[in-house]
């Protein structure tokens, strides 16, 4: 009778003891789970803030670039060195 007793004592012991380390396994997985994707992201981030002042810095050039392409004395240049001149006032006709 005391084997009896003792055999289901410990069946139900097992169980419990295996269904703890299965939800310890899956906790542990979950964890693992959630640090890689947090390390996932932090590179992504990373990635992206690269990009974001790779990209400010081009605008910022496009920027100078583009006030000096539109600088007056410039295209006054380009026009002369093509043969452009300025109309005086007999050249220039008003539309109403």
């Amino acid at each position: 009778m005391k084997i009896g007793k003792v055999s289901t004592w410990r069946h139900p012991m097992v169980a419990i003891g295996i269904a703890l380390m299965v939800v310890l396994m899956a906790e542990l997985l979950v964890y693992t789970w959630c640090r890689v994707q947090y390390v996932r992201i932090g590179y992504e981030i990373t990635e992206a803030t690269k990009e974001h002042q790779r990209l400010a810095e081009l605008y910022r050039r496009l920027k100078v670039e583009e006030a000096s392409l539109r600088s007056p004395e410039r295209i006054m240049r380009i026009a002369q060195q093509r043969g452009l001149v300025m109309p005086d006032s007999k050249q220039v006709r008003v539309i109403p």
